[in-house]
């Protein structure tokens, strides 16, 4: 192991850009997809691994939906945050901001909406003593008004205790004809003390970034890589310093990106905009939150110093309180000038 492997593992990191059922490991998939019938999941590693070879975004969305199908009961989406959060834990992650669909198992798969309040509330405290778990609830927006209906109003009847943020994801250009109730769920969930943090500008272009900002009240960006295309865009995002979820290995995985060394990142800091750092999907992109810092690092040339950045970045974006921000930025300033040291000594 390297001094920058070392360095990297040693982080004190927060998560903000991952969602549930997207975070599910292989080996949950494969007991979830063995365990039950009536779905086209595969039941063996070699062949699940193959599954996640993505030919596009909605390649990507129709494969999510069919793991998704394998969740079916509270109990597997108390599971699932369980396991979430001591993957994250054990990365050195100390507080994740996870992203759940509720219409995805409440609509979809038919469980009772408390039930699922109640499993991702009982996953929250179980967890508590490793890492802190915040949910953001999240409208998959390939299903429209009824998703947003839904969605604004599990959040605001039978919140999880530990909900802090209110999103939209999925197919970026299914959201046409829907901006409407989208945009009255927005509202009344930012009147209702949550924040507004919508996928934008993955697999659409910056109007998708303009609409977030200004139709839903955005304060950080589900990736928002698509603004480079805006020049007024990223003069906006350079001047209010609007925090954009960056996932890089995610962008290759579902083709928005030909490759890592093409990816937008670097020029998104050299541009002066306010990047952080996530991994999205884990599992089914091959990554982890430790492997998109490693990333960074090596194969987009950030380096330890440039990584320390976005892990600040990443910390001051979220929406820990201020007590918890220092203390965490506190460790990473720590973490940096040991490895600093050290690298000055080996020489």
């Amino acid at each position: 192991m390297t001094a920058l492997d070392t360095f990297i593992d040693a982080l004190p990191k927060v998560e903000l850009h991952v969602h549930l059922v997207g975070s599910a490991s292989l080996p949950t998939v494969l007991e979830l997809a063995r365990r039950h019938t009536g779905h086209h999941v595969p039941t063996d590693e070699e062949a699940l691994r193959k599954f996640y070879e993505f030919r596009d975004f909605p390649h990507f969305a129709e494969v999510y939906f069919g793991v998704n199908g394998l969740v079916r009961e509270p109990e597997d989406v108390a599971a699932l945050v369980v396991g979430a959060a001591r993957d994250l834990a054990a990365q050195n992650v100390r507080y994740v901001e996870l992203t759940v669909t509720p219409f995805s198992h409440v609509v979809a798969m038919g469980m009772p909406m408390k039930a699922v309040t109640e499993a991702l509330d009982v996953a929250a405290r179980q967890v508590a003593d490793r890492i802190e778990v915040a949910y953001v609830f999240d409208i998959p927006g390939e299903f429209g008004d009824e998703a947003a209906r839904f969605t604004i109003d599990h959040a605001l009847s039978q919140p999880p205790e530990a909900i802090v943020g209110f999103g939209i994801g999925g197919i970026e250009q299914d959201r046409a004809g829907h901006e409407e109730a989208i945009r009255d769920a927005f509202r009344a969930a930012i009147a209702a003390g949550l924040h507004s943090v919508p996928h934008a500008g993955e697999m659409s272009g910056p109007e998708t970034i303009w609409e977030a900002i200004r139709g839903l009240g955005a304060e950080r960006i589900g990736h928002g890589i698509r603004c480079v295309e805006d020049p007024d865009l990223m003069a906006y995002l350079r001047e209010t310093q609007l925090p954009l979820e960056v996932c890089p290995t995610s962008n290759v995985c579902t083709r928005q990106v030909p490759s890592i060394e093409a990816h937008p990142l670097p020029r998104l800091i050299e541009e002066g905009l306010y990047a952080t750092l996530n991994s999205d999907d884990p599992p089914m992109f091959g990554t982890t939150l430790t492997k998109e810092y490693r990333t960074a690092a090596v194969d987009l040339g950030l380096g330890a110093a440039g990584v320390a950045d976005l892990a600040r970045n990443t910390v001051r974006a979220s929406f820990l309180d201020g007590d918890r921000k220092e203390a965490i930025l506190a460790e990473l300033d720590a973490v940096q000038a040991a490895h600093v040291t050290e690298s000055a000594e080996a020489e």
